[in-house]
């Protein structure tokens, strides 16, 4: 299983705190890899931000440095990841495979987290710049109406994964953001599909060390 390990006797380096949920897609990536890597600021120890932007310009977390080369953006990394191992379970090759596993990638980091942030922050962060009612429900409802996309998605693919009866990398990003939707404490509608299919996620041993671990 994935182990952390000094930088000495690994090149792979991850940078980001370990209970945000971009960096714990490239934890669970990296644990169903079976990737040894350093982890800095896994500890809770806060990343020093002039490092981290001379990594990153954005400042944003996760950053890896493999081998010296830096890469950032969380669904990149998981991509770049599964593509250096060449597993191509998780990342086809094929053009139109792929594309299908990137598709639901890349709807998970656009339309799905446009749609649940402000209630996220406003219900489980408290954020007191998150704290209009009118602006709260309307993202429980546009959250709500992502997971019912997802929810149809799973039923079309046959299930129990997002593309069928394969996991995927896509699984990896959007199964982070199932948990935090079970997680937050909203009204939710019943969606079987989905619902199965957090059940068979949390099968995973890699997905309950990193994702269904408490931290929504």
């Amino acid at each position: 299983h994935w182990r952390p390990v000094s930088a000495s006797t690994a090149m792979l380096e991850l940078f980001g705190r370990a209970n945000s949920i971009n960096v714990r897609k490239v934890l669970w990536l990296a644990d169903e890899l079976d990737l040894a890597l350093v982890h800095h600021g896994g500890d809770g120890t806060p990343l020093d931000r002039s490092e981290l932007l001379a990594l990153n310009p954005n400042a944003l977390i996760p950053v890896i440095r493999d081998d010296g080369r830096v890469l950032w953006e969380s669904n990149t990394i998981c991509r770049y990841l599964a593509a250096r191992e060449g597993r191509t379970d998780l990342l086809p090759a094929e053009p139109m495979p792929r594309a299908r596993v990137e598709q639901w990638m890349d709807w998970q980091a656009t339309e799905l987290n446009d749609a649940w942030r402000y209630a996220f922050m406003a219900t489980v962060r408290r954020s007191p710049a998150h704290t209009d009612a009118t602006a709260i429900t309307a993202s429980v409802q546009a959250w709500n109406h992502a997971m019912g996309i997802l929810e149809r998605q799973i039923r079309s693919a046959g299930g129990p994964y997002v593309l069928g009866t394969g996991f995927t990398v896509a699984d990896i990003v959007l199964g982070l953001s199932v948990h935090r939707w079970f997680a937050a404490p909203i009204e939710r509608p019943v969606l079987p599909a989905v619902s199965d299919y957090y059940a068979i996620l949390s099968e995973r041993p890699a997905f309950l060390r990193h994702g269904r671990n408490g931290m929504p």
